[in-house]
């Protein structure tokens, strides 16, 4: 993997095209097998991969093409887990008319989100969670390769539905030891095919410290009670950490948002990493991959005392707009966390994804492209200022 300074990299999620959602569609309805949707979507893959290298991209994702959404996709790679839109899940909801406000008020229409259900015992198919999509993308790119994965809480926490998974786990806790076991499995096996960086996605702890603010926790990832937020928290690490344990030889991040199904900033979480802070530093991962570029996300002053060895994944530029930040406007930006932490462990990101959620883009090609692209403007200027390649 490229040891230049400040290596720019994505979050995952690149926008899907139509006929790629076309084919996503007439999957889930069974009109289409995996191999035919396979060979449709590796032509998406090989458009992402394209897009990206052209941007300046050092290490790359395949854009989430074949996946319906971030955590979601698990339910065509693990047996035990379902799919089930939020609109189904309502049903299940104690209080459903006020639950269906929450998502108008969100922005959030219930057909377009699925979430995974445990509905029986887990088991791990020979293709792994993610070891076809990075076999693909490393065969087609020479450059540096990141695998995102749902992380083992937000999994837990969104597949765990009372009255369906406690027929077959004992309790959550259960549930989440399990999950963390497998995607320990997987971060291995994705290591032994050469990937470089595999990501777990923790988004919902944003919403443990911060859910209320809105009433509502995010998305179908929490649709029950929430716990003791330092309960929660730490339960959390513990999974986190179950999941990397004795794991070598890979950069390991996590990242964590407030959201990114929907372009109102006033529908998403807002509040500062200080609560999370002491939590993620416990933590045994490489990188903290997190947003900066909304004011939602507050200061990077929360840092400063709890990084420690960890590097930062920078978010520089926000996808949930269509204003292509300009490389000064980015390069003042990573200046800031410079004060405080070393050039060398400062990666640059988006916040998010592009399209975290398949129907739900929150940019075109274009724009994540254009976008990538100023950071990689951004990046080359900071090298030249900072000794870099």
């Amino acid at each position: 993997m490229d040891k230049k300074l400040f290596p720019v990299t994505v979050v995952g999620s690149w926008p899907r095209p139509g006929w790629l959602l076309r084919a996503l569609k007439m999957k889930r309805d069974g009109l289409l097998n995996q191999e035919a949707f396979n060979l449709i979507a590796n032509e998406a893959v090989l458009s992402a991969i394209k897009y990206q290298e052209d941007a300046g991209v050092d290490i790359l994702s395949d854009g989430e093409q074949r996946r319906d959404n971030f955590y979601s996709f698990v339910a065509d790679k693990v047996k035990g887990i379902e799919l089930k839109s939020i609109a189904e899940i309502v049903d299940i909801v104690p209080d459903k008319s006020r639950f269906e406000a929450i998502l108008r008020r969100l922005d959030v229409p219930a057909f377009s989100i699925r979430n995974p259900v445990v509905t029986s015992k887990l088991e791990l198919g020979s293709k792994g969670i993610a070891r076809d999509e990075a076999i693909f993308l490393k065969a087609h790119t020479s450059r540096g390769i990141k695998v995102p994965l749902p992380g083992p809480y937000l999994l837990t926490r969104a597949s765990w539905v009372p009255g369906i998974s406690d027929k077959y786990y004992r309790s959550r806790e259960e549930l989440g030891y399990e999950i963390a076991r497998l995607i320990r499995e997987e971060i291995l096996a994705l290591k032994e095919i050469g990937v470089d960086f595999v990501q777990l996605d923790e988004p919902v702890l944003t919403e443990v410290v911060y859910g209320e603010q809105v009433e509502q926790t995010f998305m179908c990832a929490a649709l029950f009670s929430r716990e003791n937020p330092k309960e929660e928290l730490d339960f959390a690490v513990e999974l986190i950490n179950e999941a990397v344990k004795g794991v070598a030889g890979v950069k390991l991040g996590i990242h964590v948002c407030r959201g990114n199904w929907s372009k109102k900033e006033e529908a998403l979480l807002k509040g500062d990493y200080v609560p999370l802070m002491p939590f993620l530093a416990e933590t045994k991962v490489n990188q903290l991959v997190l947003e900066f570029a909304t004011p939602r996300a507050g200061d990077v002053e929360a840092l400063r005392d709890y990084l420690g060895e960890k590097e930062i994944g920078f978010g520089v530029v926000n996808p949930r707009n269509d204003v292509v930040e300009a490389p000064n406007e980015i390069i003042e930006r990573v200046e800031k966390i410079l004060r405080f932490v070393d050039a060398s462990k400062v990666y640059l990101n988006p916040d998010c994804g592009f399209g975290t959620f398949a129907e739900v883009p929150l940019a075109t090609p274009r724009v994540a492209f254009n976008k990538l692209r100023s950071i990689s403007s951004a990046a080359n200027e900071l090298r030249k200022r900072y000794g870099g390649q």
